[in-house]
């Protein structure tokens, strides 16, 4: 878990508006909502959860190996530049 109050709170805000995602696809499911609908729910689910770990992660780049502004801050920006277009 990242160490910075900030980069914990965006994270856990992400996560409610995940929960809160899911709750309204499962609801969909339950009522037999029609399958597109229904798909588009899911890729949302999954962009959003994409967007969790990409931050997790790079909260996680900057807890290890420092901010890029910082000592060595180049190879921070480099790894966390290659992980952002992993990712996309």
């Amino acid at each position: 878990m990242p160490n910075n109050p900030e980069d914990k709170k965006r994270i856990l805000a992400r996560v409610k508006r995940i929960t809160g995602q899911c709750e309204a696809l499962s609801r969909a499911l339950e009522s037999g909502s029609d399958c597109g609908p229904i798909l588009q729910q899911i890729a949302a689910v999954r962009g959003a959860v994409n967007g969790l770990m990409a931050e997790v992660l790079e909260a996680h780049i900057r807890d290890e190996f420092g901010p890029p502004e910082g000592e060595g801050g180049a190879r921070t920006g480099e790894l966390l530049a290659l992980v952002r277009s992993y990712l996309k």
